[in-house]
């Protein structure tokens, strides 16, 4: 997990550094993101709030996803966790956010959305949300950690290139 703490230690220094405050929409990776940065002391000055929303309609209730998109897409697509991002952010004091929704296994894949199938999207306010497939591999665990890993990895490259 040492790699995940350096993540969280870099996304931490760069967010203070822009006076950005982050929030998180996860539903496959149940909250493990707002976890990792809320066990970092003085997470308070830049994490801001973390929605797990595992359900559709917490997803509609919290984020203002509409259900169309539910049933155009599917929870686990590039048109919800963007709406789920710019959610977090319009529902929060937050400017930039993460989203995820995936299918973790071990069973729930289909084959067009297999197992290990995540999406994840990142928003920046002012700008366009920028989200990404990934297939990951393994079990469960681990597909949320590789999940975990890569929501951090976009909030840093967020921060990089954009500025409050």
């Amino acid at each position: 997990m040492k790699k995940i703490e350096l993540l969280v230690e870099t996304l931490a220094q760069l967010a203070q550094d822009k006076g950005a405050r982050v929030a998180t929409a996860e539903s496959c990776t149940g909250g493990w993101v707002a976890q990792e940065m809320t066990a970092l002391a003085g997470s308070s000055d830049w994490f801001e709030c973390g929605f797990v929303t595992y359900s559709n309609e917490a997803k509609q209730q919290m984020l203002g996803v509409s259900e169309s998109l539910f049933v155009s897409d599917g929870a686990v697509s590039e048109s919800v966790v963007v709406a789920m991002a710019e959610g977090a952010v319009q529902n929060s004091r937050a400017q930039l956010s993460v989203a995820i929704s995936g299918v973790a296994g071990p069973g729930g894949g289909t084959e067009l959305k297999p197992v290990g199938t995540v999406w994840i999207a990142w928003y920046y306010e002012g700008n366009e949300a920028e989200a990404f497939c990934f297939q990951f591999a393994g079990d469960r665990q681990s597909v949320r950690q590789q999940a975990v890993t890569a929501a951090l990895k976009g909030l840093i490259k967020q921060l990089n290139k954009n500025t409050v």
